[in-house]
């Protein structure tokens, strides 16, 4: 059976080389391992093997896992409920699902609190899913101007997971437009919004979200194997 680390030599050989292909350097894409649902042993298996940067979806698993003095990096990459963000701000480094202001208002509330600045990310629905999180890109524009005012936060791109389809190239037009929709941000010129981070892509499609510009991709059953059943 391969090892975690055996996982990380194939994964970054697949960003390598994905990032080759766009005319991009692989050193400028930052993976994410997704360790919701990962015993702390897996965690520190992949420490081990050199990763610093770790995912979680549900605030609530994430409480039982992060120690403050673990030396990692922990984002928040699933949907927030506003009555999690006291916890959220307490032990995530960067939040990627920011998707609406009233949620934006009470991560500023509770980082202001503390005297904290977190970065976060805005995530659109690039698919037009009723059933997916995200601000319409239409009108993420209008939500980064909103959230350009809170202190506490410091926007920094943007997220997307698009509808899952077993062709990998399917994603490839949510993709391009999180990267259309970013440029448009970025052209803007909101004072206080950064928008050098697309998160985008999962292990069966970030590849192809490489190729159309991403600078974080998520990825947890490529690097820790598949979910038992």
């Amino acid at each position: 059976m391969p090892t975690i680390n055996d996982n990380l030599v194939r994964v970054y050989d697949r960003i390598s080389r994905a990032a080759e292909r766009a005319g991009r350097e692989a050193s400028s894409i930052q993976l994410i391992a997704v360790s919701k649902t990962k015993p702390l042993s897996m965690i520190e298996e992949a420490r081990r093997a050199g990763v610093t940067d770790f995912g979680e979806n549900r605030v609530q698993e994430a409480l039982e896992k992060i120690r403050q003095d673990d030396g990692a990096t922990w984002h928040l990459i699933g949907p927030l409920q506003r009555n999690k963000a006291r916890f959220a701000v307490r032990i995530f480094d960067m939040i990627h699902s920011v998707d609406r202001l009233s949620l934006g208002q009470e991560l500023d509330r509770r980082l202001q609190a503390t005297g904290r600045t977190m970065p976060v990310l805005i995530q659109v629905n690039t698919s037009s899913e009723e059933t997916k999180a995200g601000v319409e890109p239409d009108r993420a524009l209008e939500l980064a101007e909103q959230l350009s005012v809170l202190t506490g936060l410091a926007v920094r791109g943007l997220m997307t997971i698009p509808a899952f389809t077993p062709d990998p190239e399917d994603a490839r037009p949510a993709f391009r437009l999180l990267r259309e929709t970013r440029d448009r941000i970025a052209s803007a010129g909101v004072e206080g919004v950064g928008m050098d981070v697309l998160s985008m892509g999962m292990s069966h499609d970030f590849e192809v979200a490489i190729e159309e510009g991403a600078d974080m991709v998520r990825i947890g059953t490529a690097v820790f194997g598949a979910r038992q059943a």
